[in-house]
Formats: C-alpha cells, structure tokens, sequence
C-alpha cells in the first residue's frame, strides 16, 4: 500500500470523532492543576493558604497563554486554575476540541514545571457558550468560586495552625455559615474583608494600551509612546461591577 493511501486511511481513525466549536459560540478554556494538593504542601511546599510565589507562577503563566499563538481576550486565575476567554472570531486549527485540549495544557504544564523547576501538570477543558450574558455568568461563578474557597482556606488553615487535625477542621468548616466562618477569622485577630483582594477574588489579566517612556532615536527626545500589553489586575471589581467589567471587555474585542 503506498503511503498516501496508508495516510487516508489511518487518518480517519484519528479524527473520525474530532468535534469542533461552531462559529458563533464563545469558547472559554478551563485549566486546572493536577495533583496540586500534594505538589503545592509536601513537594514544594508553599506558603498556606495563599503564597505570593505561587500567584506569580500562574500570573506568568496567564502571559504566556495569552501570546502562544491565540487570540485570547481575557485571562482570569484564581488557586491552580485558569480560564481563557478567546476572541469570538478565533478559528485556529478549526476551532477543535482536541487541539485546544492538548496545546493549553501542554504549554500551561511546560511554562509553570520551567518557573518551578520541577514537574507539574494540568489539564483543560472547552467550554462552549452560545451568548454573551452565559460569557459574563461564567467569570461571575468563577470570581464567587475564588471568594468562597478563600474564606474557607482561611479558616482551614488556622484551624490547622491551632493544632488541629486535617480531618478536624474540615468537618468544622463544613457545618459553618459564611457568618460563622467570618466570625472564625475574627477570633484569631483577621478581618476577610480586608485581606488582599487578588486572594479573594482572582486575577485578571487583558490587553491594554499603555504609555511608556522612550527615546526618539532621530532627536534623542524623551517621549510618551503607547503600547498595547498585558495588563494584569489584582483589585478586580465584584458582584454586578464585575459583571459589567466582563461585559464591557466582550463588546470592545468585538468592535
């Protein structure tokens, strides 16, 4: 059999099952560490609950997503997560499912295990969203997800710092209120509201036009230039600001 026909042939093994995103649909990526538990607390351990390191590991992680080679319009991370919202007209290698799964993970595992200088891995995932308002409830419900997992970190580990077992605080958070909880962290002198916001709330990283200072090489002037760049925010607004700042970022990538 001569190699063009062996090459039909196998191929349809490997894609007879390749599902694409339709155009129209907004695509969000969502990746997520694997076994980052025990990477993050014994292997390496870092800093519990919320390790500056660590949230500038995933931060320069997000960067590298956002200029590998898609048109991703926001980046937003929160823990060992990342979700990539891609430009509604992004089409790059026929907008299938298993060419985004593997590229984003591959390159999120690579760019993190360089930083880190140890092996670590992740997953991903497409979503498909049919219309904006579904875009804007995605970031909402994950920006919700970070506070309520950082109260609860909160609290696990000075229950943990207080000589309890893993077992023991986890079965004591899990019967509290989100008051009772507050109240936990006011017993050991820490108010949750006034916490850093990028640990309550995420990260999130977009394309701004920025002015930056240069040299006109003709004149030798000092000049103000702008430049489009990553931005990368760590007082994200909340609650319906924080819908309407996703909202406004959809429109303007599609004017």
């Amino acid at each position: 059999m001569k190699f063009d026909e062996l090459d039909s042939k196998m191929r349809i093994y490997e894609t007879a099952h390749d599902k694409i995103v339709l155009p129209g649909m907004y695509m969000v990526a969502r990746i997520d560490g694997r076994g980052f538990t025990k990477l993050t607390k014994e292997t390496h351990p870092f800093e519990a609950p919320f390790d500056p390191r660590f949230r500038d590991y995933m931060v320069e992680t997000v960067k590298h997503l956002m200029n590998c080679g898609f048109n991703v319009v926001y980046g937003y991370t929160e823990s060992d997560e990342i979700s990539l919202l891609f430009h509604l007209e992004e089409g790059a290698f026929g907008r299938k499912h298993r060419k985004y799964n593997s590229i984003l993970a591959g390159e999120t595992s690579a760019k993190f295990s360089l930083q880190l200088g140890s092996l670590a891995a992740f997953d991903c995932r497409i979503c498909e969203l049919p219309n904006r308002q579904l875009v804007v409830d995605y970031f909402r419900w994950r920006n919700e997800d970070a506070h309520r997992n950082s109260l609860n970190a909160h609290c696990y580990w000075q229950l943990r710092k207080d000589n309890h077992t893993r077992q023991s605080a986890t079965d004591t958070i899990g019967k509290m209120s989100t008051a009772d909880k507050n109240e936990l962290l006011f017993r050991y002198n820490i108010n949750f509201n006034d916490l850093p916001s990028w640990q309550k709330r995420g990260i999130g990283i977009y394309w701004a036009e920025m002015e930056k200072a240069g040299v006109n090489p003709k004149t030798g002037e000092q000049v103000v230039v702008k430049r489009r760049q990553l931005y990368v925010n760590q007082e994200l607004p909340i609650k319906d600001e924080y819908n309407r700042f996703i909202q406004e970022m959809i429109e303007q990538s599609e004017q």
